[in-house]
């Protein structure tokens, strides 16, 4: 089996608890990758890391999975420190490098996912693009924006560079608070009208606790998100991708030709993918043995 390819940063979550400070492999791009491995997608993984403790940390934690790592050295690993406020809800501060070097995506690649800071910080942003722009006929590209203000504040110029890849992509995601930062003057609907005019096949908003949205050209699903205590939300987003994309890759349809029917296993799927994650501490997204009986089916061929 080909493997998927994932283009973006990976770094170290420095995370502030009540109870102390701990350290984890993160990054939304990494979370995917291994959320794919553990749902049986073989996954390589392109990013930037340094020859450090933590570069070490991240190789050691994506290889446990199974993903193999195409990393583009750079001085020291890049960080991001998650305070988990009292709803178990995190915010960020990053210190990030974000250099690559160019990509190549050979033929048979299945999908090549993109996003996040990766997808719109410079100088790396631009071979992201070229990465996208040159795969062969047949990938799929999936993109999630994953804003983040406080790194890339201005928002025509975020919107500038998202705008070429989310023509390229054939699924999107994104939350509703990526879609509000992006697009303040409408609303989810509009959101999902939007993307799905511009290219992309498929496109899902996650509400938070509330579930998605998704839709394709022809059907559109809201689906409420399962019962579960929340240990906190790190990496939940990101667990709702992988399984989005082990069920798309799964389905052996292509995105814009998914039904009604079939956009409801993709959401539950995703769904139950991100439950486990916010159940537990941490980006720890679940193997396939991990997920209900009745979910898990839609991640395999």
């Amino acid at each position: 089996m080909d493997p998927v390819i994932v283009i973006g940063e990976a770094l170290v979550d420095v995370v502030d608890r009540p109870e102390g400070r701990s350290e984890h492999p993160g990054g939304s791009p990494m979370n995917v990758a291994v959320g794919l491995a553990r749902l049986g997608r073989s996954a390589r993984l392109v990013c930037a890391l340094g020859d450090d403790e933590r570069g070490a940390s991240v190789r050691q934690h994506v290889g446990a999975s199974e993903v193999q790592v195409d990393a583009t050295a750079i001085e020291r690993t890049s960080t991001a420190v998650a305070t988990i406020g009292d709803d178990g809800g995190a915010t960020y501060e990053f210190d990030l490098d974000w250099r690559l070097d160019p990509v190549r995506v050979p033929g048979g690649t299945p999908l090549v996912h993109v996003g996040s800071i990766g997808a719109v910080l410079q100088p790396g942003a631009r071979r992201v693009l070229d990465a996208v722009r040159s795969r062969p006929d047949g990938t799929i590209v999936s993109v999630d924006p994953n804003v983040r203000p406080t790194i890339t504040p201005d928002r025509d110029a975020v919107l500038a560079t998202l705008e070429p890849l989310l023509t390229e992509a054939d699924v999107v995601k994104l939350s509703d608070e990526d879609a509000a930062w992006l697009w303040p003057d409408r609303d989810v609907d509009q959101v999902l009208d939007g993307l799905l005019a511009t290219g992309p096949g498929l496109v899902a908003v996650t509400l938070g606790g509330s579930g998605c949205v998704i839709a394709s050209a022809g059907a559109r699903r809201t689906l409420p998100a399962p019962a579960v205590d929340v240990a906190d939300t790190i990496g939940a987003g990101d667990s709702f991708m992988s399984g989005l994309l082990a069920g798309v890759l799964a389905s052996g349809s292509a995105p814009a030709d998914l039904d009604a029917d079939e956009l409801g296993r993709l959401a539950a799927l995703a769904l139950a993918c991100a439950a486990v994650t916010v159940s537990r501490p941490g980006a720890d997204p679940p193997t396939r043995g991990e997920l209900p009986a009745e979910v898990a089916p839609a991640a395999a061929d």
